[in-house]
C-alpha cells in the first residue's frame, strides 16, 4: 500500500535509515542547546552542529532525525503562498566522516522510488555545476536518464556559511506536469515557475573555507540532507498547498468551523484561517519545547506570531480566546510522534490562554493610543513611525490601522511605515549577529586534550598538573605574577559553573607561585578553565600544582544547591505537577530558582512552602549520589530538567525519598547542614514564570539578627515597645490616612473657589460658552477637576486653563461633543498654546493635556487661541 500520510511518512523515513545503520534521534528542542549562534532551530543539521566541526563526539557516525524547524524571515508570507511557514518539519539523514556522495544519493533514490513509490519519469535531479561526481553518480550508478540531470550553479547548488565547512549540493525535484509550467519549451529545474519542486537536499561537506576564500579539501567529508516532511507530504497526497495535506487541513478545518466559514468561501477568509492553522502548529511546539511568551529573544518571536494568529481570528469575527482550544487538535493529530504534547497539554493551553487574554487588553490599548494619534494629527496623514509603533508594540497590522483611519477621513505614511519596518530588521539582524560566526573557531579548539576530569565531589585538595596557559588571547608556557589568565589542568577539584551552580573560587599553588581562582567554568571539549590571577611567583605548562577549593564558599554553595531540590519538590507537591523549573542559580549566598506557575503565591501558601522545606531538614536525611543508566534513573522516578542534555550514565541526587534529580552539582552529606531555610521574596519574571529567592544558614541568622535590630528601631521611632510596635504603626499610619484626606479636602475647595473669578471673564463664541483662563498653584489632577466643573457648569462649553507652578505651566483643555462637530479641536488648542510657551502638549478632539515654560507669555497665548477658535 503507498504511503501518503504524513505521520506515515516520517515513521517510514526514520524506519528506512535505521535500517542502514543510521542512529534515529528524536527532535531536538526548538530551543539551540549550547548555540549562541541560533535564536531557534531553523535546519534539521543545526542541532548537530557541534558534531560536524568535530567539536563533539557524535554518539553514533550516520543518524538520522525528523527535527521540529521554525523560521521568520518570510511570516509576512505565510497564509498568502502555498509553502510558506513558520514551523516545519524536516527529515534528514546525516553522515560525521562515514559514508558519502554514492551511499547518499544511492539511499535517498532508494527511499522515493521503493517506499514511497514515486513515478521515476517525474524526478529530477541537479547538481553543482563542476560536481562531475554526483553527476556520474545520477548518470551511471542510479541510471536516471541524463536528460533529467540539470547542473546549476552557486547560488543554487553550493552550501556555505561564511567561513567554515561547505560543499556543493544535489538536488531531487518532482515534475507537476505541464499544467503548472511556462511557455519556455526547455522548461526544467531552475525555471522560475512552478512546474518542478524541489523536495530533497543533499549536501556534501567536502570543503573547508578559510578566512580568504580558499576551499580546503576535509579528511572526512560529511553528508547533511534535508527533505521537508510537509513539503514530500503535498507531493504524495497529490495536493498544491501545505494547508491541503492531512495533518495541517485537519487543523484549518478546525478554524474554519470555529469561525463558523466554508472552504474558499474568500480569499480574505482563507488567508487568516491559514496563519491561524500555521501559527498554532508554532506556539504548541514553542511553548512545548519551555519557551514563553515576553518581549525579548525566542518570547518575543512567540508573543508575535501568537498575538498575529489572534488577530486573524478577530478578522474572522472568532470571539474570545480561542488558540487555546485549538491546542487539543494540533495535539491529536502530532501526539503519536510527540508524546511529549499530551503529558504538557494543560500547561501549553494554560500560557497560551494567559497570553491572549493579556492581548485582548493590549488591542484595547492600542485602540486608545490610535485614537490620541487621530486627535492630535496636524493634517491627514499618520506618519509611518506612529503606524509602525502600533504595529511593533501593539499588535496592529498596517491594513487595520488603515481600515480605522479611512472611517476618519484620514491615511498613512506606507512608505516612512516600510522604512520603519526595514530599520528594525536592520537592528534584529545586528543583535543577532551574522550567521557566518556560527562556524567561528573557539581558541581552545587548538589544545589535543580534552575532558577534564572533576574529582571535587568527593575531596577539595588535590594535585594536578598544567597543560595549558591563555592569557590575553594566545597560549603561553610561563605566566608571571600578577597577569590574568585561564588555566587548563589535567585534572581539577574546582567545580564548574554548571545546572544553575556558580563555580568554585580558590587557590592554585605551586612552591613558587600562588594562582586565586576567580571563577571555574566549562570549556570546548569538555575542558575546565579556571579563570583568576597570579598573585605571586610564576607558574609553568607541565608544573605539578595543589589545587585548594575555598571550603566555605563550597559548603554555602552545596548548602543552597541542595535546598534548591527541596524547594523543587515542596513546590511541585504545592502547587501542582504543572511546576517546572526554568532556570536558577545557586551562589553561597543565596538561591534563586525560577518555576512555571501561573499566578503570584500568597503570603500564606509561601509561609507553607518554607515551612514544609524546614520540616525536612529537621529531619537530617542523607543525601546519596550513585551513577547509572539515564533509563535506571527516569525509572527510579528521577527529575530531569528541561533543556539538559543527558549522556548515557547520569547522576541521581537523592534525599531519602523525598527527592531525587539528575545533577552534576555538590550538595551536602545530610540536609541538616542546610540548617535554615528562609524564603526572602517572590516575584514574576515573564509571563507564567515566577521566581523565589532564598538563604539557607548562617546567612538566615544574620538576616534574621538584621530584622531584629530594625524592629528594635521602629519600636524606639514610634515610643513603644517591640511586643506593640504593629498597633503603633497602624495608628500611625491611619493618622496620616487622615490627615492626607483633610489635606485633599482643602486643594479641592481652594480649586473650586477659583470658579467664582473665572466665570466673570467668560464669553460667547460660535454659541459656546469659551472659558480660557490662567489659575495659579492649582495641581494637574485638580485642574483637571476644575475644568470638568466647568465643562458641565457651561455646556456646551470650550475650556482651557493654565496653571503655573513656580517655573512650569500646565494646560488642560475640554470640548463639548458638538463644539469638536464644528471643527474646535482640543489638542490643536494644546498644542498651539504649548508652543508659544516653550512647551508642548496634544491630545484628543474632545480632551488634550499639555505644558509650558515661559510664564510671561501665558496671558498672550491664551488670549490668541481664544480670538483664533
Amino acid at each position: 500500500m503507498r504511503i501518503t500520510g504524513l505521520n506515515e511518512i516520517r515513521k517510514a523515513f526514520l524506519e528506512f535509515f535505521e535500517s542502514k545503520d543510521h542512529l534515529a534521534q528524536p527532535s531536538y528542542p526548538l530551543v539551540p542547546q549550547n548555540d549562541k549562534s541560533l535564536l531557534l532551530i531553523n535546519a534539521g543539521m543545526a542541532p548537530l552542529k557541534p558534531y560536524f566541526t568535530g567539536e563533539l563526539e557524535p554518539p553514533n557516525k550516520r543518524m538520522t532525525t525528523c527535527q521540529r524547524c521554525l523560521r521568520t524571515g518570510d511570516i509576512d508570507n505565510v497564509g498568502y503562498t502555498s509553502r510558506h511557514a513558520t514551523y516545519f518539519e524536516m527529515l534528514g539523514n546525516f553522515s560525521f566522516g562515514d559514508y558519502f556522495k554514492v551511499e547518499s544519493l544511492q539511499w535517498g533514490w532508494e527511499f522515493i522510488t521503493q517506499v514511497l513509490q514515486l513515478p521515476v519519469d517525474r524526478l529530477w535531479a541537479t547538481v553543482y555545476l563542476t560536481d562531475d561526481d554526483a553527476y556520474d553518480i545520477w548518470k551511471d550508478v542510479i541510471k536516471i536518464d541524463e536528460s533529467r540531470i540539470v547542473r546549476l550553479g552557486k547560488e543554487d547548488n553550493f552550501w556555505e556559511k561564511g567561513t567554515g565547512p561547505c560543499g556543493p549540493c544535489s538536488e531531487i525535484y518532482y515534475d507537476r506536469g505541464p499544467a503548472y509550467g511556462c511557455d519556455n519549451p526547455d522548461c526544467k529545474p531552475g525555471c522560475e515557475c512552478d512546474r518542478f519542486v524541489e523536495f530533497w537536499n543533499h549536501v556534501f561537506t567536502q570543503f573547508d573555507k578559510d578566512a580568504e576564500g580558499v576551499y580546503h579539501d576535509l579528511d572526512k567529508p560529511n553528508i547533511d540532507t534535508g527533505m521537508g516532511l510537509e513539503r514530500i507530504a503535498c507531493i504524495m497526497q497529490d495536493v498544491e498547498s501545505i494547508f491541503d495535506i492531512d495533518t495541517i487541513r485537519a487543523i484549518l478545518d478546525a478554524v474554519l468551523k470555529l469561525a463558523g466559514k466554508k472552504y474558499n468561501e474568500s480569499p480574505a477568509i482563507m488567508t487568516s484561517a491559514k496563519i491561524i492553522t500555521d501559527h498554532v502548529r508554532a506556539i504548541t511546539f514553542m511553548v512545548l519545547d519551555g519557551i514563553m511568551p515576553n518581549n525579548e529573544g525566542r518570547g518575543y518571536v512567540l508573543r508575535k506570531i501568537l498575538r498575529r494568529a489572534y488577530r486573524h481570528g478577530k478578522l474572522l469575527n472568532i470571539q474570545g480566546a480561542f488558540l487555546n482550544g485549538l491546542v487539543d487538535e494540533v495535539i491529536s493529530i502530532n501526539k503519536s510522534a510527540y508524546p511529549g504534547l499530551v503529558e504538557k497539554q494543560d500547561y501549553i493551553k494554560k500560557v497560551i490562554l494567559l497570553e491572549e487574554n493579556r492581548f485582548q487588553q493590549t488591542i484595547d490599548q492600542g485602540l486608545d493610543i490610535l485614537k490620541g494619534y487621530i486627535g492630535a494629527l496636524d493634517g491627514s496623514v499618520l506618519s509611518g513611525d506612529e503606524a509602525f509603533k502600533l504595529y511593533d508594540t501593539y499588535g496592529f497590522p498596517l491594513d487595520l490601522t488603515k481600515e480605522i483611519l479611512k472611517e476618519s477621513g484620514f491615511t498613512v505614511d506606507e512608505a516612512g511605515f516600510e522604512k520603519a519596518m526595514i530599520d528594525q530588521r536592520e537592528r534584529a539582524r545586528a543583535a543577532r549577529g551574522d550567521d557566518q560566526s556560527a562556524w567561528e573557531k573557539d581558541k581552545l579548539a587548538e589544545l589535543t586534550y580534552e575532558d577534564t576530569p572533576f574529582l571535587g565531589h568527593t575531596t577539595l585538595s588535590i594535585k594536578a598538573k598544567i597543560l595549558g596557559i591563555l592569557s590575553d588571547g594566545d597560549f603561553e608556557t610561563d605566566l608571571y605574577e600578577g597577569r590574568a589568565a585561564d588555566l587548563i589542568l589535567d585534572q581539577t577539584s574546582f567545580y564548574p559553573e554548571g545546572g544553575g551552580q556558580v563555580g568554585d573560587q580558590g587557590i592554585i599553588k605551586t612552591p613558587l607561585g600562588e594562582f586565586q581562582v576567580k571563577s571555574t567554568s566549562k570549556g570546548l571539549k569538555g575542558l575546565i578553565i579556571h579563570k583568576g590571577q597570579l598573585m605571586k611567583g610564576m607558574l609553568s605548562v607541565g608544573e605539578e600544582v595543589e589545587c585548594l577549593v575555598d571550603q566555605s564558599i563550597r559548603l554555602a554553595s552545596a548548602r543552597n544547591h541542595t535546598a534548591t531540590h527541596l524547594l523543587h519538590r515542596v513546590l511541585k507537591d504545592s502547587l501542582g505537577d504543572h511546576v517546572e523549573q526554568k532556570g536558577s542559580l545557586v551562589e553561597p549566598n543565596k538561591l534563586r530558582f525560577d518555576f512555571s506557575h501561573f499566578e503570584a503565591i500568597d503570603h500564606d501558601t509561601l509561609m507553607m512552602i518554607e515551612q514544609r522545606v524546614n520540616e525536612q531538614i529537621l529531619k537530617a536525611m542523607g543525601v546519596d549520589t550513585d551513577l547509572m543508566a539515564i533509563a535506571d534513573a527516569k525509572a527510579k522516578g528521577a527529575m530531569a530538567l528541561f533543556g539538559e542534555k543527558y549522556g548515557d550514565e547520569v547522576r541521581v541526587v537523592s534525599v531519602g525519598d523525598f527527592s531525587i534529580e539528575l545533577c552534576g552539582g555538590t550538595h551536602v552529606d545530610n540536609i541538616a547542614q542546610i540548617a535554615l531555610f528562609k524564603i526572602v521574596s517572590e516575584s514574576g519574571i515573564a509571563a507564567g514564570v515566577r521566581r523565589i529567592e532564598a538563604i539557607t544558614g548562617d546567612r538566615v541568622y544574620s538576616y534574621l539578627n538584621t530584622l531584629d535590630e530594625k524592629v528594635k528601631h521602629i519600636s524606639h521611632m514610634v515610643k513603644g515597645s517591640i511586643e506593640d510596635v504593629e498597633d503603633k504603626v497602624e495608628a500611625l499610619t491611619h493618622e496620616i490616612k487622615d490627615l492626607n484626606k483633610t489635606v485633599e479636602k482643602m486643594k479641592s475647595e481652594a480649586a473650586s473657589r477659583v470658579l467664582g473669578n473665572i466665570e466673570d471673564n467668560m464669553t460667547q463664541i460660535k454659541g459656546f460658552n469659551v472659558i480660557a483662563e490662567q489659575v495659579n498653584d492649582v495641581e494637574p489632577n485638580y485642574l483637571r477637576q476644575l475644568a470638568d466643573k466647568l465643562s458641565d457648569k457651561f455646556k456646551p462649553a470650550v475650556v482651557l486653563l493654565a496653571s503655573v507652578m513656580g517655573e512650569k505651566i500646565n494646560y488642560i483643555a475640554m470640548v463639548d461633543e458638538s463644539a469638536v462637530k464644528s471643527g474646535i479641536h482640543a489638542g490643536k488648542m494644546i498644542k498651539e498654546v504649548a508652543s508659544m510657551t516653550g512647551g508642548g502638549g496634544g491630545g484628543r478632539p474632545n480632551m488634550a493635556q499639555g505644558s509650558g515654560k515661559d510664564i510671561s507669555k501665558v496671558v498672550e497665548a491664551l488670549n490668541h487661541v481664544k480670538n483664533n477658535i
